[in-house]
């Protein structure tokens, strides 16, 4: 199963737009995450419906965030996206006729199902604020990797 890394990438944007004093436009943030304006564009309308993002047409526009930091948390991006497989693993088949599978798979089951809870919770106390404030203790403990910052983003 391939990994589903659009919830790393749409934080990745959010905090590159956090740092900008205006709007970030589609093509600027497609190369943050590494991805064509096009796939920005559509993930971006995703969240622009969903409240956390605004668009501006025409020059000088481009995409700002539209609430403060500290009210969005990562469970609020996450569920925007449609809430995206957590886990790679899962169950070899979803309804075996072996009762050795089937006692697998309700181990297995059960364990997802905790370990999901458990990392949406967490999700739920991470807020883009905090995110923020991490990447601003970074900055100062490595000035030097502040221009590395802004090649991409």
């Amino acid at each position: 199963m391939r990994r589903d890394s659009r919830l790393s990438g749409v934080l990745h944007v959010l905090l590159h737009m956090a740092e900008q004093d205006g709007p970030v436009t589609s093509e600027v943030l497609a190369r943050a995450m590494d991805t064509n304006a096009v796939v920005l564009r559509r993930t971006m309308a995703g969240l622009r419906e969903q409240g956390f993002v605004r668009s501006e047409k025409g020059h000088g526009g481009g995409w700002t965030i539209a609430r403060p930091l500290e009210t969005v948390s990562l469970r609020d991006i996450y569920d925007a996206l449609g809430h995206p497989s957590l886990f790679a693993m899962g169950n070899r088949t979803e309804a075996p006729g072996c009762l050795v599978e089937q006692a697998v798979n309700a181990a297995l089951d059960r364990s997802f199902e905790e370990a999901e809870a458990l990392l949406l919770a967490r999700f739920g106390e991470v807020t883009l604020a905090m995110l923020s404030a991490d990447f601003h203790a970074r900055l100062i403990a490595h000035p030097h990797r502040h221009a590395q910052e802004n090649d991409h983003g």
